[in-house]
């Protein structure tokens, strides 16, 4: 892109940028809330147009003029630091479900990657018994029998795992959910094909195991135990996947940008949606630990529990952030 293009296509945004920090400079701010909390959104595209006009060259009057935005933006976003609580909150409140919902498409496409094969297979070995056996090893289905037998004292944990406290089971959880959120999320860079392909394998499994499960009988002990945590995980796992395909998409399609700038724009925004999922993952992991191999709490409690949790999960994904900053002011064009 040449640079007069690139000055006509930003020059509104950063004229924006300028009047908001001219009026937060005033001892009393006349712009609406709502608008004066757009800075970060307006900050971080303001630090990629920096970088972008640096790496193509551009005359140095015009980087100058964005490095000076930039140090402005700066001063007034961190002259009071708040603390890393505070801008946690802030993150999983304001801006994951925003991004998430910038980047509805690659989620919707995730979900029908993960629940589409899942329903089949899982109807396919809930009618065949056999079926499981042509996608997971001898081994893995007997493990995965042991661990929702109606006669195991602790269901949802195999023989290797039986002496484990709650506390080792979720660090157990943590690192192998997380981790499997951050498989689906790197193989995004093979164009995304690594994270079609596992996506699709871990749907096969999950929807298989269950439909193995329920054909023989163990439905009340592998539905309670999953419902619980499935809303935070499974939705975890689809987020995760979408951060993937959000990865891969620059060297499918770059847009107006050079595949190397596509990627590093596609590489932030993606590794938000990346660190919402691992939150809700662990989220999920507590409740898998302390709550669904819980045998004292009756099956309907567990599923009313499970109901909740899928319409808390909706609400948040859906509502949460709304109006405190655009879409538009973050998007990359």
């Amino acid at each position: 892109m040449k640079q007069q293009a690139f000055e006509q296509l930003y020059k509104e945004r950063w004229e924006q940028f300028d009047r908001l920090l001219d009026d937060l400079d005033q001892r009393r701010p006349q712009l609406p809330l709502e608008q004066r909390q757009q800075l970060p959104a307006l900050y971080r595209r303001l630090c990629a147009h920096y970088a972008l006009a640096q790496q193509r060259h551009y005359s140095p009057h015009l980087v100058a003029v964005l490095h000076q935005r930039v140090m402005r933006g700066h001063q007034h976003l961190y002259r009071s630091k708040s603390s890393g609580l505070w801008r946690l909150l802030e993150f999983l409140w304001v801006t994951f479900p925003n991004q998430l919902r910038r980047h509805h498409r690659h989620f919707w496409l995730a979900t029908a990657l993960f629940y589409l094969p899942a329903i089949f297979f899982g109807i396919a070995c809930y009618q065949d018994g056999d079926m499981i056996y042509s996608l997971m090893p001898d081994g893995s289905v007997a493990r995965m029998e042991y661990m929702y037998d109606p006669a195991n004292e602790q269901v949802g944990r195999d023989s290797e795992r039986k002496a484990d406290s709650d506390i080792m089971m979720l660090g157990h959880y943590i690192w192998n959910n997380v981790s499997i959120d951050f498989r689906s999320f790197a193989l995004g860079i093979l164009a995304a094909i690594g994270t079609v392909l596992i996506t699709l394998f871990n749907g096969f499994s999950i929807g298989g195991v269950a439909g193995h499960l329920s054909q023989l009988g163990f439905t009340e002990t592998f539905w309670p135990f999953v419902s619980g945590h499935g809303p935070f995980e499974l939705t975890a796992l689809t987020i995760a996947t979408a951060a993937g395909l959000r990865l891969g998409q620059p060297l499918l399609s770059p847009g107006p940008y050079r595949r190397i700038d596509a990627l590093k724009i596609a590489a932030g925004e993606s590794i938000q949606l990346l660190i919402g999922a691992a939150v809700m993952t662990t989220a999920a992991a507590f409740i898998e630990a302390f709550w669904s191999p819980n045998p004292n709490i009756p099956i309907p409690v567990k599923y009313g529990f499970s109901a909740l949790m899928w319409v808390i999960t909706i609400l948040y994904l859906w509502r949460a952030g709304r109006g405190r900053s655009t879409p538009r002011a973050a998007r990359a064009n």
